[in-house]
């Protein structure tokens, strides 16, 4: 068989290492031996002998039923083989988390992730007036956190010095060591009166970077306008 299609550039290589890795712009594999978890409906090829579980209550003894309190239900890979993972073309990207890191996401960017680390629920401040909800989870431990964005993501540092302001419906994560509060830009009367569409941003301030998407949350939007 020839043509382009068929060319190194598409063409899967072996895995050069057990775990995940990003097989292209779209796409995460993961060498599975053992146990790994992902979001429900992601996985778009597997070969070997593996197994896919719903799981509808979480991770860990109590599996909780959601990666957020926006309802993204989980499922565990089981076995030994490799899958890959991809949701809606978006992008995709690992994040390493050290043993002394602690990095909080919106559920709806969250793609999969090892075992090895934990997470917690956690209302958010200021977070979700719009299409993120109120709750996001804290990752913490060490291995690897598979992740998908709309767009290319901006890494936006934060000092002290130089606090920023993002839109509910635009944020992706941030790093730890950042507090974040609601920043209202309108006054009431202005809001009422219309506005400009952007009434209310996530303040994030101390030391560390927020990830941002290119794109607002499409169906909040839509409701609107």
């Amino acid at each position: 068989m020839k043509g382009d299609l068929f060319s190194s550039e598409h063409v899967v290589q072996p895995a050069a290492e057990p775990g995940m890795s990003v097989e292209n712009a779209k796409c995460i594999r993961y060498v599975v031996d053992g146990e790994m978890y992902a979001r429900q409906g992601a996985m778009v090829a597997h070969r070997g002998e593996l197994k896919f579980e719903r799981k509808g209550q979480g991770v860990g003894g109590m599996l909780k039923r959601a990666v957020t309190g926006e309802g993204l239900p989980l499922m565990a890979v089981r076995g030994k083989g490799e899958a890959w993972f991809a949701h809606e073309a978006q992008n995709c990207f690992v994040v390493e988390v050290e043993s002394s890191d602690r990095f909080t996401v919106n559920g709806r960017n969250v793609l999969c992730f090892d075992t090895s680390l934990s997470y917690e629920i956690k209302t958010v401040k200021g977070s979700g007036i719009a299409g993120g909800g109120l709750f996001n989870s804290v990752f913490s431990g060490q291995g690897r956190l598979g992740l998908v964005c709309e767009g290319t993501p901006l890494v936006i540092p934060v000092t002290a010095q130089s606090p920023v302001y993002v839109d509910t419906d635009a944020v992706v994560g941030w790093t730890d060591r950042l507090q974040t509060s609601l920043h209202r830009s309108q006054s009431i009367g202005s809001m009422l009166r219309g506005g400009s569409g952007e009434a209310v941003q996530l303040l994030l301030q101390g030391d560390g970077f927020v990830v941002v998407r290119p794109s607002e949350a499409t169906g909040q939007k839509a409701q609107q306008h």
